[in-house]
């Protein structure tokens, strides 16, 4: 599990390669991931927007930017939770992953948090992140 806290709102993932969504002879390898963003601060938040740096095996990269989660956008009151699962194919066998989402208060102000950086490797392919 990869783990990253920003302004007391912890973010954990946990990644898991899909070998039945894979067909790693045509290029195609892919990745479930699941979330959960925790709020252990004292106050409400939602979650705006997402920004994803997807890098694959060959160091290509692509950004992905767009609306909340899985077409939510999850207001977290202290101590609250929000969990969801997504997915990413690649066209090499790892990879890696990192991001920030964009919050706001309830008074309006807006601040990013940290999505830790996280390996993509399927089972016959392991490598480290540094």
């Amino acid at each position: 599990m990869y783990r990253a806290v920003t302004r007391q709102i912890e973010v954990t993932v946990e990644p898991s390669f899909l070998p039945e969504r894979s067909t790693p002879d045509k290029g195609r390898f892919f990745w479930a991931y699941t979330i959960v963003i925790i709020n252990t601060g004292t106050e409400t938040v939602q979650l705006k927007t997402r920004h994803w740096i997807i890098t694959d095996g060959t160091g290509r990269s692509q950004e992905v930017r767009g609306e909340g989660v899985v077409g939510e956008q999850p207001v977290l009151e202290p101590g609250e939770r929000f969990e969801y699962t997504s997915g990413v194919p690649l066209q090499t066998p790892s990879g890696f992953m990192t991001g920030s989402y964009q919050m706001v208060t309830e008074d309006g102000e807006p601040f990013d948090i940290d999505i830790p950086a996280f390996s993509l490797d399927s089972p016959d392919h392991r490598r480290t992140l540094n």
